[in-house]
């Protein structure tokens, strides 16, 4: 499938929800957020947020230093 992720066109291998990807990318469960095509998804909505090809995506991790 391919979606857009942070702006870079990228295949990926068939993920059905946003809670997919998140276990693809391997997104820590605390400081990070996911926007599904402009929209900010919710962590609790991350299973019932379908993908599909095409999508834009845009994924944030807090990173934090001193």
């Amino acid at each position: 499938m391919q979606l857009i992720i942070n702006g870079t066109a990228q295949e990926t291998p068939d993920l059905a929800t946003v809670a997919d990807l998140a276990q693809w990318l391997e997104l820590p469960s605390f400081g990070s957020a996911v926007e599904l095509n402009g929209v900010v998804v919710r962590k609790v909505c991350y299973p019932d947020s379908p993908l599909k090809p095409g999508d834009c995506l845009e994924v944030i991790r807090l990173v934090g230093g001193g």
